[in-house]
């Protein structure tokens, strides 16, 4: 089941409003304890794509030395409470991903270059585009 989340208003204006989230469904087990199964979100690969390229940002802003660099990886660890919430196995995905959009970035750009700064401007694009694309489709 698909849940609204505050939309935080200094992420929208920076980049996402945060996605919506899935609900763990409790899967009757074999014993008297009950396991929790993570279902995946219909947008979960959407989701993974905008953790990267927060990742890419944040390492970039980083780089750039933007002040508010590190609105990033906060916008990255209140997208991963309200989405991952207990779901370990989510948050490790998401987590992976911003990871790897982090060190994708790392191995090209040593210093603010002009280049850097386009790439900013592209994923920061793509970002607000797929967090759109995301609560337009998958929000109530």
């Amino acid at each position: 089941m698909i849940r609204c989340l505050a939309i935080r208003s200094s992420l929208l204006l920076a980049l996402v409003a945060p996605p919506f989230g899935a609900q763990a469904q409790d899967m009757p087990a074999t014993g008297t304890a009950a396991v929790t199964a993570e279902k995946p979100a219909p947008y979960d690969a959407r989701l993974l794509r905008l953790s990267e390229i927060l990742g890419s940002i944040h390492y970039l802003r980083t780089l750039c030395k933007d002040a508010a660099a590190d609105s990033w990886r906060q916008s990255m660890q209140d997208m991963l409470d309200k989405e991952a919430g207990g779901e370990a196995q989510r948050r490790a995905r998401m987590t992976a991903a911003f990871n790897r959009g982090y060190r994708t970035f790392a191995s090209v750009y040593t210093t603010c270059t002009a280049a850097a700064v386009v790439a900013d401007e592209r994923y920061r694009a793509e970002g607000a585009t797929l967090a759109s694309e995301i609560t337009a489709r998958f929000g109530n």
